[in-house]
């Protein structure tokens, strides 16, 4: 029942989350006015505003004017719901789980989106981001293990951002060009917040494995070697990775060197 539940909480975030994918990058408000239509801007009623069920009923059409309704709002509310799931299963605890699913899962969710659509990583999801990720490492951590771990969350913000920084930088001062914006050196900043030094070191290498695997695949279709790729998605997809299966991951690594 509670596994039930934290679906269809995970589905009313995701509906949230079209929202600020939407609204955030135009520096709309997320919060007035109502949903509504992009191309008539009529008022969307609440009977259309379902999560999944709305989109399927009206077979991806508005009811007014019937243009199409991008199938990505249905995604992200169906990828939120079966991540909410995923967070709930695994950390059966409730505090832990809203305080990982409404300050990282769901975030990260909308960082992958946008950064897709825009090539920005707002810093109005990264900057609190690190702040809610010292706190919630905090609250992880085992008894009488609180100032051990605000060190550990500490030491991964300078890590994680720190890292990126100086790829950035490097790479700016050779290609004179920029490679990787400020938005991902915070994202960087604001996984080592929540997962500290050593598994942010773990994310960056797993997001620059699929970023290098992705990134060739796109340019050899694409056939343009400056095609530009976000690397925020890749970041957030590795800190999914991490949170569910860091140690079966980490214990693969290493036998490879064995």
């Amino acid at each position: 029942m509670l596994s039930g539940l934290s679906f269809i909480f995970g589905l009313c975030i995701g509906s949230f989350l079209n929202v600020v994918i939407y609204r955030l990058p135009l520096g709309q408000s997320i919060v007035t006015p109502r949903s509504r239509c992009p191309k008539c801007e009529h008022p969307i009623a609440w009977y259309d505003n379902v999560p999944l069920l709305s989109w399927l009923l009206l077979a991806g059409k508005c009811r007014h004017c019937s243009a199409a309704i991008s199938p990505r709002y249905f995604l992200v509310e169906l990828l939120a719901g079966v991540l909410s799931v995923a967070t709930f299963i695994y950390f059966q605890d409730l505090v832990l789980y809203f305080a990982y699913f409404c300050f990282l899962v769901a975030p990260l969710l909308a960082i992958i989106f946008i950064d897709l659509d825009h090539r920005i990583i707002p810093d109005s999801i990264s900057l609190p981001g690190i702040g809610a990720g010292v706190l919630v490492h905090y609250l992880d951590s085992f008894p009488g293990e609180g100032i051990a771990a605000l060190t550990d969350a500490a030491l991964g913000i300078l890590v994680g951002g720190g890292f990126l920084f100086l790829v950035a930088y490097a790479y700016e001062k050779l290609k004179k060009k920029e490679g990787l914006g400020g938005g991902d050196v915070k994202l960087a900043a604001m996984l080592g917040a929540f997962f500290g030094w050593k598994a942010v070191l773990m994310i960056l290498l797993i997001s620059s494995v699929l970023g290098s695997v992705v990134g060739l695949a796109v340019i050899s279709i694409k056939k343009n070697w400056q095609y530009a790729i976000p690397f925020g998605p890749f970041l957030s997809v590795a800190a999914y990775l991490q949170l569910f299966f860091g140690t079966p991951i980490l214990y693969w690594y290493l036998s490879l060197f064995h």
